[in-house]
């Protein structure tokens, strides 16, 4: 495994949010970020550029956001609403509502769905393609177990993770029921859920400082794939201290992926040959979200504080941008026998 030197940690974006970072989304078609925040606010930069190139204030802070293109993206909001912004126009409109707190939101582009997770409760399924100022269409709504705490897709697959440690596993073009209903192989609180670029499976993280790569395969050969693994902690006089692990992103290209903890850390990992590749330099507060750009050259890295331990002074809130090195993310071939032994 390799430790970065210092000065990896990256650029930092300037006019940053005021207030904790909720998530980072790098958009599919470009090198554009779209940023949510506490502070009631998004923001859209341009990454490779450092220009903030639109920020939208909504009623309530917003905890997360996603894109729809490049012109437009969606966002789920403390105040119970989900909005559409227009980048170009810097307008909004409201797609619906939930009756609590919006806390995860994704765009499925295999639909043309907007699909939101809320601590009602609930899913939602929303059709955007009407015509601004028409009500929009509500596709439908579907009872979870708990509150939900994260949501990831691929293809036409959605997971939810949800308090008490649920996990659901939909299929999109049949939301009637869950493909799958399982439980979180880790015994604490799920922070994320992350989808496999390959769509065979999911990563999902804990509090307790885990992260457990399941698969979708039920058979016996399937699930004997799946394992958990210790990171993001350390050994203090003989203590082990253990960090939330708050993000998960896969790079688009290898399949490896980062970590962020509560630590200050971001480790990149080979699942497959179950190593970890690199680490880097440590950043001033908590990693609250991380994104790979589409074509994995930049990540994306929110160092902002999650409140782990209550309220206290801590470092400002900022985003990094740093160019990836293939070393970093590649993973490293197996060692061959020596057939001459």
């Amino acid at each position: 495994m390799t430790v970065a030197p210092p000065s990896s940690t990256g650029r930092e974006l300037s006019d940053p949010p005021t207030d904790g970072v909720s998530n980072i989304r790098f958009s599919n078609h470009s090198d554009h970020l779209l940023v949510s925040s506490w502070d009631k606010s998004v923001r859209l930069y341009d990454a490779s550029a450092d220009v903030l190139r639109g920020k939208f204030m909504h009623g309530g802070a917003v905890l997360d956001c996603c894109f729809h293109d490049d012109a437009s993206g969606f966002t789920a909001s403390l105040d119970h609403t989900v909005r559409r912004l227009v980048f170009n126009y810097n307008k909004e409109d409201t797609l619906g509502r939930h009756d609590a707190p919006v806390r995860c939101i994704e765009y499925s582009c295999t639909t043309g769905q907007v699909i939101t997770g809320s601590w009602d409760k609930t899913l939602k399924c929303w059709d955007p393609r009407g015509a601004s100022g028409q009500e929009r269409s509500l596709v439908g709504t579907y009872t979870q177990p708990e509150r939900v705490y994260s949501m990831s897709l691929v293809g036409n697959r959605l997971v939810v993770a949800t308090a008490g440690r649920h996990v659901n596993v939909y299929d999109l073009r049949n939301m009637s029921q869950p493909e799958q209903r399982r439980e979180s192989s880790l015994k604490y609180q799920t922070r994320c859920v992350r989808c496999y670029p390959n769509g065979t499976g999911y990563a999902l993280s804990s509090v307790e400082g885990r992260v457990a790569m399941e698969f979708f395969d039920l058979s016996e050969a399937g699930q004997s794939k799946k394992y958990a693994f210790k990171c993001h902690r350390k050994t203090e006089a003989g203590k082990d201290i253990v960090y939330p692990v708050n993000a998960i992103a896969f790079h688009p290209i290898y399949g490896t992926f980062a970590t962020g903890g509560c630590d200050g850390y971001v480790n990149v990992w080979d699942g497959d040959n179950k190593k970890r590749l690199y680490q880097y330099p440590k950043y001033t507060t908590s990693i609250a979200a991380l994104s790979f750009s589409r074509d994995g050259r930049l990540l994306a890295v929110a160092s902002s504080y999650t409140y782990e331990d209550g309220d206290k002074p801590h470092a400002v809130d900022a985003i990094f941008v740093r160019s990836v090195n293939e070393v970093e993310v590649k993973p490293k071939p197996k060692a061959l026998p020596n057939l001459a032994a």
